[in-house]
């Protein structure tokens, strides 16, 4: 089946995270049906060409997040309407993984193969969406073969994401002494020393700016304190939403912001880290190489390139992120016959020699599209 066909099967699987054992099981089979090598563990499933050691990953996800109450169609009956395809996942991320697994297939019959040191890999795994606990590529990954590049399949429309954005969420607690209020003077109020840290907060201002993504942003998202209106507080909290860039690590926004406040710092989240791959890369260089008029960006939105940060990546799929969890979610069915060309050229590109590479590749243009 073509790339568009693909997708139409894979959308039909309501694979919400940890529920793509259909799905799963569906991708090893046509993999297996188009003559090449598959393994599978749990609900993630990987196939591939070459046998070399310079392995090139390819991954997007398998599941979905809960239809919501507006779409126009049922949400896992894909629809097929003036030359859009609606359904959930269809940009998120279904759209990646058929254009991947496509690009692969084509490969296979035609014949080509990476050379005799390379390996192309096409992962397709679970759980992506839910954000915490169970990830399938940080689950998989350590049973596959060293990976030297990978491509993320995220709606990009096909351009080249270079950097992404990391989420820290931190606890601030300040702490007083309690007292009557109509004796305020004998207690230490700890809502006014969490109001100068908030002012201290909307005053700060970062020294690194990162090319793609600028500075991180600081938000107070969520504040409690006080046991009673008539008691001054002895304790008040408050939560800081910090979306990072490859500009800081955790550690280093951790320390400033714990230096920085009269407040106790204490982390409540530092999993999703930001990343970054250097323009100069044999994988940038190939995906730039590949499509006309690239322009590489940095991205807010976060994803599996996380587990991926000890090696060159570029996120890189069809559609628009901003259609992404929407109950009109839908992409062209020009974008998904687009993607397959797209996504062989960049594979054969990256396994080019580096002297042949270097001299077809133009140095990319940077952009700081979002």
């Amino acid at each position: 089946m073509d790339a568009l066909d693909l997708l139409r099967a894979l959308v039909a699987f309501p694979s919400l995270s940890h529920e793509e054992a259909e799905v799963a099981a569906f991708v090893e089979a046509e993999a297996r049906r188009a003559g090449l090598s598959v393994g599978r563990r749990d609900n993630n499933v990987y196939t591939w060409l070459g046998d070399g050691d310079d392995l090139l990953l390819l991954n997007s996800h398998l599941d979905v997040v809960p239809p919501s109450a507006d779409h126009p169609s049922p949400p896992f009956e894909p629809t097929l309407v003036d030359g859009q395809l609606y359904g959930r996942g269809t940009v998120d991320a279904k759209a990646s993984g058929a254009t991947m697994l496509s690009a692969l297939f084509q490969l296979k019959a035609e014949g080509w193969a990476p050379p005799e040191s390379g390996k192309v890999m096409v992962a397709l795994t679970a759980c992506e969406e839910t954000g915490r606990g169970y990830n399938g590529l940080e689950d998989l990954r350590p049973h596959l073969p060293p990976v030297h590049a990978a491509l993320v399949g995220e709606p990009t429309d096909m351009q080249p994401c270079l950097a992404q954005k990391g989420l820290l969420i931190l606890r601030v607690e300040a702490h007083g002494q309690t007292a009557h209020a109509a004796r305020a003077h004998l207690g230490d109020n700890a809502i006014l020393k969490a109001a100068r840290d908030l002012q201290r907060i909307a005053d700060f201002r970062f020294d690194r700016t990162d090319g793609f993504l600028g500075q991180p942003t600081v938000t107070p998202t969520v504040i409690e304190g006080g046991t009673a209106r008539n008691v001054v507080p002895d304790r008040c909290a408050f939560y800081l939403d910090i979306r990072s860039t490859p500009a800081y690590t955790h550690d280093e926004l951790i320390a400033l912001f714990a230096d920085a406040l009269e407040s106790e710092v204490h982390v409540h989240s530092k999993r999703i880290i930001p990343v970054r791959t250097k323009a100069e890369s044999r994988i940038a260089r190939a995906c730039v190489n590949a499509i006309p008029k690239a322009q590489p960006f940095g991205s807010p939105t976060a994803s599996d390139w996380m587990f991926l940060a000890d090696v060159p990546t570029v996120k890189i799929g069809p559609g628009f992120s901003e259609r992404s969890h929407t109950p009109h979610e839908h992409i062209a069915v020009s974008d998904v016959e687009r993607a397959v060309p797209l996504y062989k050229r960049i594979i054969q590109g990256y396994f080019q020699s580096e002297n042949q590479f270097w001299e077809t590749a133009e140095p990319p243009h940077l952009s700081s599209r979002a």
